[in-house]
């Protein structure tokens, strides 16, 4: 059974950036599609970015497009969401998430995924 752990979540003001890390123990994280999911206060919990298991295919949900970036290291089973001109709109807690998973496919939809995070609380201030 994998078990994920999430840290890098904060408070910071708009137009600022963190580095999300979300770190795997249980099985070689490179056998999973990851993702990384956000949840706001009364909102369903959304899709944010995706990454295969070799790192060479990555998908981000429009709202962060250019603005994020997902990456892996599965030498340390290690996945990372950079997090760039933040919004107060992406205040959220941030889950990292995934599913065993060789595919073309970027995985969307939150019911594929076998094993979740904690969370981590991001805040951005206006």
């Amino acid at each position: 059974q994998v078990h994920v752990v999430e840290s890098g979540g904060g408070l910071v003001q708009a137009g600022g950036s963190l580095r999300l890390t979300c770190v795997a123990s249980g099985d070689t994280v490179s056998n999973y599609f990851m993702g990384w999911f956000r949840q706001a206060p009364g909102k369903e919990r959304e899709f944010v970015a995706g990454i295969s298991g070799s790192g060479g295919n990555t998908g981000y949900s429009d709202s962060v497009k250019v603005r994020f970036t997902i990456s892996r290291d599965n030498a340390k089973n290690t996945v990372y969401l950079e997090m760039n001109s933040l919004k107060p709109e992406d205040t959220a807690i941030y889950y990292c998430a995934g599913k065993r998973y060789a595919g073309p496919m970027i995985l969307l939809d939150i019911n594929t995924y076998e094993f979740w995070g904690q969370g981590t609380q991001v805040t951005v201030s206006s």
